[in-house]
């Protein structure tokens, strides 16, 4: 009776010594591993690890790594000066916050640390795999004297965003989907309409705009034609765009 009692025990006690050192080894683990988000917006890549023991001594993000030599760390590069933002710690948190984002920072984000143990160096895949788009309006022809707006992106916004479309720079209450049908047809003079789309929550960061002119008579309801506002540079403050025709607005 002694012995089976003593056995019983033992295997318990193996069980959660196994439990305890099971709940610290080496991982990253990434919130969401893959994200589309607008141009020139803000982004979060949320973070956590764990190691078996000593004491971190170093933490780094990276984008590149080549066999044999230490990742660099992200905050020495110049091209992410001032726009990185280190909000986690040396104990168990690790999300990293870049602000203004620019397409070219589109990559494969990883994390890495150090400890003050011999071989005490880690890094998580897969990493969070980062998108960055901006915004366009794409225009197909729809039924006779409408045309079809998509508010288009390289990549599918994460969080299912709400659109936000605007007609001569007012903002249109309906619809809040990515595509909006819009009946170009006016019969009497030409006119001019200017479109353009943006995410609810980011509304600073306009698309370019898609300009149409529209100049039909009642026989002639179909005649018009798109024209696109197209500059050698890219504008700051979202400017309001003024159409000119024969010297009059």
């Amino acid at each position: 009776m002694t012995l089976r009692t003593a056995g019983c025990v033992l295997v318990v006690f193996l069980w959660s010594v196994a439990v305890v050192l099971g709940q610290y080894v080496w991982s990253v683990k990434y919130t969401t591993q893959r994200i589309c988000v607008l141009k020139g917006s803000t982004v979060d890549l949320f973070c956590s690890y764990t190691y078996p023991r000593g004491k971190v001594t170093t933490t780094f993000w990276f984008t590149k790594m080549e066999a044999g030599k230490e990742p660099k760390d992200l905050g020495q590069n110049p091209e992410y000066a001032g726009r990185l933002e280190y909000h986690g710690d040396k104990k168990k948190d690790c999300t990293l916050r870049i602000t203004d984002l620019r397409e070219r920072d589109s990559a494969t984000y990883k994390f890495r640390f150090i400890t003050d143990q011999e071989g005490g160096k880690y890094y998580g895949d897969p990493g969070v795999t980062l998108s960055v788009t901006g915004l366009q309006v794409k225009v197909t022809p729809a039924a006779e004297g409408q045309k079809t707006l998509t508010c288009s992106t390289t990549c599918t916004l994460t969080d299912n965003p709400t659109y936000i479309w605007y007609k001569n720079g007012q903002h249109l209450d309906e619809p809040t989907s990515q595509q909006y049908s819009s009946n170009m047809l006016v019969v009497g003079d030409s006119t001019v309409d200017i479109y353009s789309c943006a995410v609810e929550g980011h509304e600073a960061l306009h698309s370019p705009v898609v300009c149409f002119q529209v100049k039909v008579t009642p026989e002639q309801y179909s005649e018009y034609k798109t024209l696109t506002c197209i500059t050698t540079c890219t504008l700051t403050g979202n400017p309001t765009y003024i159409w000119y025709k024969n010297g009059q607005i």
